[in-house]
This record gives structure tokens, sequence and C-alpha cells, in this order.
């Protein structure tokens, strides 16, 4: 899969393309994308999407000095660059949305970028899909002015799990609750989030070190959060990817930990129940982590004493549950 910035490059081929936030690619965008792959094929061009960073009411909740109205994000780039490509899309061109492109008049967003910047000869959009300065344009627009241009514009309705209509907002709302079957049912597979192992302070070997059973302490393996919002926070029963030829059952803390310096910066930290790496094995890789199942929110433990003893239980608890589901 391509991915570009900003515009395709001159003289591209003529493309079908949808356009959206695809925060989370859940299984509304991922019905979309099969669509539009469809059309792409039977129209021998490529299936193209057109994104957005930041999103585009992360850019005007800065705009109006209201920067906790801003969504939280449910995956980061790379994980919606990794969907986007599982899902069959040939280019992705990745927009930064400014206040140049929120001026745009939506008859200037359909000649200057649908038409010249990115060679579109099929749209595909939502059906509450708006565009252009004040939100002004819309499917109908897109239909007249476009279809007199070459452009040829199609609807697709809402998509529906169980009645429920499926959106980013409800998956957002189900990871703030903590109903990680919710968010799976609605995303068609565990909400995941993949990174980097980076160094931490390695606080989590001295930990629970004078254990008999547990020389190691409770090693984690540590991936940033690019994003200072997540859609979820808390303690989380994990699976991790990339480890092992299988997936590795691990309890995981995603959120500021509070205990140790509530510094404002988003974690995960990863402690895999069947460590399988070296003292120094794992840093720059690229792991995948599972949230299967929430414990609990995050808490202020009063010592490290405290927290010892807190993450113990919570390692307990997540042998349990892995038992309980007969994976274990």
């Amino acid at each position: 899969m391509k991915v570009h910035r900003v515009r395709r490059p001159h003289a591209s081929a003529p493309c079908a393309l949808t356009i959206g936030n695809f925060d989370g690619v859940h299984r509304g965008h991922q019905a979309m994308l099969a669509l539009l792959c469809n059309e792409a094929r039977h129209r021998g061009m490529p299936a193209c999407v057109m994104t957005f960073e930041p999103n585009p009411r992360d850019f005007f909740a800065r705009l109006t000095g209201q920067p906790e109205r801003a969504p939280a994000r449910i995956g980061s780039l790379r994980d919606k660059l990794l969907e986007l490509q599982r899902c069959g899309v040939d280019e992705v061109v990745v927009t930064r949305f400014d206040a140049q492109m929120a001026a745009l008049s939506p008859t200037d967003f359909i000649d200057k970028v649908l038409l010249h910047k990115l060679n579109t000869r099929y749209l595909l959009v939502g059906d509450d899909f708006r565009f252009g300065a004040q939100r002004a344009g819309d499917y109908a627009l897109l239909d007249s002015h476009g279809g007199s241009r070459g452009l040829d514009v199609a609807r697709m309705m809402s998509y529906e799990v169980h009645g429920l209509r499926v959106s980013s907002s409800a998956v957002r709302q189900a990871l703030a609750d903590g109903r990680m079957d919710q968010a799976a049912a609605l995303l068609g597979r565990p909400y995941r989030i993949s990174g980097h192992v980076v160094h931490g302070r390695k606080l989590g070997r001295q930990l629970g070190a004078s254990a008999p059973d547990r020389h190691d302490g409770f090693r984690t393996l540590n991936l940033r959060v690019a994003h200072h919002k997540p859609a979820a926070m808390g303690i989380f029963v994990v699976q991790v990817h990339g480890l092992a030829q299988k997936p590795l059952p691990g309890v995981a803390s995603l959120g500021v930990r509070p205990t140790v310096e509530d510094a404002g910066r988003v974690l995960l930290e990863v402690h895999c129940l069947e460590w399988p790496l070296a003292t120094e094995a794992g840093y720059g890789r690229v792991v995948g982590v599972d949230l299967l199942h929430k414990l609990h929110d995050e808490r202020h433990y009063e010592s490290l004493a405290a927290l010892e003893a807190g993450i113990a239980q919570d390692v307990v608890d997540s042998r349990a549950w892995f038992a309980a589901q007969g994976r274990v």
C-alpha cells in the first residue's frame, strides 16, 4: 500500500476514493472499504482513501480554545494504516487538516482536491458526509457539481450490528465504559494498540523481585501512545502479538501511572504472564497488544509496596480470566 502526504503524485492514474477520519477502522468502515475496493477493481482503478491528521475536530477544538472538546482517539495513524492495508486499500493520502483546508469552499474542494490533486473519478461517501467550509457541502452537491466534471458519486447507508449503528463514537463510548466485548463487536476484532517497544524506568524489575518465584519482578514492555487522550484507560487483560509464534497472555496498564509520576504522558505498560525474552530483548520491536477485558481504572497507591501488591493481584485476576475463558 502506498502512503502519500497531501496529494497523489502528478500523472497518477484515476482513482476510486473514499474520504474520512477512519478512527478505529470499525465494521462500518470495513463495509465501505470492501465496496470501494470492489468498485475500484471493476473500474480498473486503484482504491484510494483520503484521511486527515489531525482529526478536523481536534483542529476546531484548538481553534476555539477548548482542546478538551476534541474526541478521544481510538487508534494511532500507524494502526489506522495497518487496518486500511488489511482491508485491501491500494493508496492512502494523509492530509493535514489546517486553516487553509478548513476555509475551502465545497466547490473548491471538489475541483482543487478531489479532481486536481487526487484525480478522483469514483467517490464513495457515507450517508452523513459533509465537507467544505462551514460543512456546507453534502451528497447532493457532490452529485450535481462533481457529476458535471466526470466524477461518479455513490453513497452508502449506515451499517448496523444487532440494531446498533456502528460508528467511531459508539466504539469510543464502549472503550470509555470498559466494555471490551462491545468494542470488539463494533470493530470486528479485539481492540489493538501497536507500537515500538521503548526503554522505561525499569521499575517493574524491582517490584516483586524479592518474591521466591519472581526474581525478575514485574518486567514490562513499554509502548508510548502518540495521542494524549486515548479512548481506553485503565488496567486490562491483554494478549501480545509479535514476540513469539503465538499470542502471549498478559496484563497491562494504559494511562499516566499516577503512583509513579503522574506526568500526563500516556504509556502502555505490558507484563507478559509468560515472559519470552532475554534481559535486553524486545526494544525496538513492533508489537501489537489486544485489550481483551478491563479489570479496573487506574489507581493511585500510597506506596510502592501497595503498588506491588496491586500489580500482583492484577496478575492473579488476569490468570483467572484466561482460565475462565479456557485459554490457559
